[in-house]
């Protein structure tokens, strides 16, 4: 099989909750050989079972500002509701990218503008679409253990997510999550053999 060197791609998908971003992810990155995960930075402590390197980098809330003041992360964030921050390092992704590696990141809408901002050529955005808000209060409340408090806030949550779906490259519906894989890998391999991430084409077609 020829292979011809090439750029990577930051893959950022992006969903309200229950959207199904997470099994979509878990998804392809159970078939696609060459999709990494993307590991942030957080400020929060670990829970039970969290590993750190795998789940997330666990660091100081003094660590988290010095990244950011040196301009260490291509996007952050920090959630009122706990006072954590998250953030992706810049130099694994980088490093990443010039070695033809894929990586996927669970992120929101701001998350993905401030990656395209600081990573035009490299970041494809893909919105992932419930068939319908009926649907998506439905999967909320079959998880259990929430208040019907709480998922109406989830529910107002959502629809602001879902107003910035034209952002984004493209956008999958997750009606079976199957088919949504698919469309999503699809997008994926098309964005592999774009010609200005296939780097090696000057190569390999002066040596024809």
């Amino acid at each position: 099989m020829i292979q011809i060197a090439r750029r990577g791609v930051c893959l950022v998908l992006c969903a309200p909750s229950g959207g199904g971003k997470g099994a979509i992810t878990e998804a392809l990155l159970a078939r696609e050989s060459g999709l990494h995960r993307s590991v942030s930075v957080t400020t929060r402590a670990p829970r039970p079972g969290e590993v750190d390197g795998v789940h997330y980098h666990f660091i100081t809330t003094d660590a988290f500002a010095a990244a950011l003041s040196n301009g260490d992360l291509l996007e952050w964030a920090t959630v009122l509701r706990g006072h954590n921050s998250y953030g992706t390092p810049r130099a694994p992704v980088e490093a990443a990218l010039a070695a033809g590696k894929d990586i996927v990141f669970d992120i929101d809408w701001q998350g993905f503008r401030q990656m395209r901002e600081r990573l035009p050529d490299d970041v494809l955005g893909v919105f992932i679409l419930p068939p319908g808000l009926d649907v998506l209060e439905q999967r909320l409340r079959s998880r259990g253990g929430e208040s019907d408090a709480e998922v109406d806030r989830r529910m107002r949550e959502a629809r602001e997510e879902i107003s910035h779906w034209e952002e984004f490259d493209h956008v999958v519906v997750n009606d079976r999550l199957d088919q949504a894989v698919d469309e999503v890998a699809w997008i994926l391999a098309a964005a592999r053999l774009e010609t200005k991430r296939r780097v090696g084409l000057e190569e390999f077609v002066s040596n024809m």
